[in-house]
């Protein structure tokens, strides 16, 4: 079951049954089954206040990913910045639309197991993106 809520903002114009189709895909990819994601989209202030209090990290971020998966099961929540979503795409000179997109999946791929801190990780996940993007 994939869930879209709301904290502080409007329901962007997303195709829900769309994304919760190519989410599943997507994770088919990486030999993972979806159980229970659930997307709460919020603003700059909601992301900020969540990452201090359970990250201690103090600074805006466009996602947070809490995994609670199982086996080849994945599970979390994702806690999405529209704000920084906008924000980052404004930067990049990109459509608002794809950056909210390649934010929605980069939470999937986390939870499939790929990382962006280390050496050569932003770039694996970038990749993934892109190759998640492409098959939507």
């Amino acid at each position: 079951m994939i869930l879209f809520q709301v904290d502080s903002v409007e329901m962007p114009d997303i195709d829900e049954k769309k994304v919760a189709s190519w989410l599943k895909n997507v994770a088919s990819t990486y030999h993972r089954r979806v159980g229970e994601l659930c997307y709460r989209f919020c603003n700059d202030e909601v992301i900020l206040e969540c990452n201090r209090q359970f990250l201690n990290h103090d600074y805006y971020t466009d996602i947070i990913t809490f995994d609670y998966s199982e086996g080849r099961t994945i599970s979390g929540d994702m806690l999405i910045s529209l704000d920084t979503v906008r924000s980052n795409a404004e930067k990049l000179g990109i459509d608002y639309d794809r950056e909210l997109l390649r934010v929605i999946v980069h939470g999937v791929l986390h939870l499939c197991g790929l990382h962006d801190k280390g050496p050569g990780e932003r770039e694996e996940m970038e990749l993934a993106e892109d190759k998640a993007l492409s098959m939507l």
